[in-house]
């Protein structure tokens, strides 16, 4: 099905709203913002948005279809099991490691709305929760295929995962360490071990 020339503005426009609330954040992104950014109106822009609240909830959800088809959908399109959760592993960590503002912005705007209350924190959580029952889902396909054992806990196993995603971004995008994306391979190679038949 082709977009419309409307929708496909809205996407351009949202893509770039992703772009820019990685640079300025989610809290610092506006109407004006954008406008700057895609060098579209405001008064335009207002007409697709109507507040910041609703302009921050439409880049999160751009953010997490751009998320969704760079990493889960490709993991997904794996065979099922340890194949799977390899192809997941591998699409995160590239989404950290090139820079990707789509996979990125969750883990800045986790930082930054966490002490507010409101729609975007909310979504935010529930972006979280998604993520973790993917991920745990992904592992209980690994169990029924006998790849992993059956008392694996595939929440326990998300949150593992996470974690070696979170370290990896950190020491790849903060400290600048080359050997991060080597660290982050043999962490996830050693809970593979952990759960393995």
């Amino acid at each position: 099905m082709t977009a419309t020339k409307g929708e496909a503005t809205r996407l351009t426009i949202l893509h770039h709203g992703v772009e820019a609330a990685y640079r300025v954040g989610l809290g610092g992104l506006t109407i004006g913002e954008l406008a700057r950014t895609t060098g579209l109106s405001k008064s335009g822009l207002f007409a697709h948005f109507r507040s910041k609240e609703a302009l921050q909830l439409a880049v999160l959800a751009q953010a997490r279809e751009e998320f969704v088809d760079f990493v889960l959908r490709p993991a997904l399109a794996a065979p099922r099991g340890e194949p799977r959760v390899r192809t997941l592993f591998e699409r995160w960590l590239e989404c950290g490691r090139t820079r990707m503002p789509g996979g990125c912005l969750f883990v800045k705007a986790a930082t930054e709305f966490e002490g507010q209350a409101g729609a975007v924190r909310e979504q935010l959580v529930q972006d979280h929760r998604d993520m973790y029952d993917s991920v745990a889902q992904i592992v209980r396909s690994g169990v029924t295929e006998g790849h992993f054992r059956a008392d694996t806990d595939p929440d326990q196993f998300a949150f593992d995962l996470d974690g070696i995603m979170l370290v990896a971004y950190q020491w790849n995008r903060l400290v600048g360490d080359s050997a991060a994306p080597d660290r982050a391979h043999r962490s996830f190679e050693a809970l593979l071990d952990s759960v393995r038949t």
